[in-house]
């Protein structure tokens, strides 16, 4: 398995647990709760993002990602 494979399984991960945590933060009435969520939430879509950049640049590193 590739760095860049890895990476994108990661993001896919991350994705789902930002979704998690979004639908934790809709299915509680507590507002603490429901703060802490979405804060987490938005944590996660920053780790995706940066991931996700990180990603872009292993595809240029990489020689199997190279266009021929």
């Amino acid at each position: 398995m590739t760095v860049g494979s890895k990476i994108q399984q990661t993001v896919a991960s991350a994705e789902g647990v930002a979704a998690n945590l979004r639908t934790f933060a809709l299915d509680t009435d507590n507002q603490q709760a429901k703060q802490m969520y979405n804060q987490l939430a938005q944590n996660m879509d920053s780790i995706v993002q940066q991931l996700k950049n990180r990603e872009q640049q292993v595809m240029t590193e990489e020689p199997q990602y190279k266009q021929q």
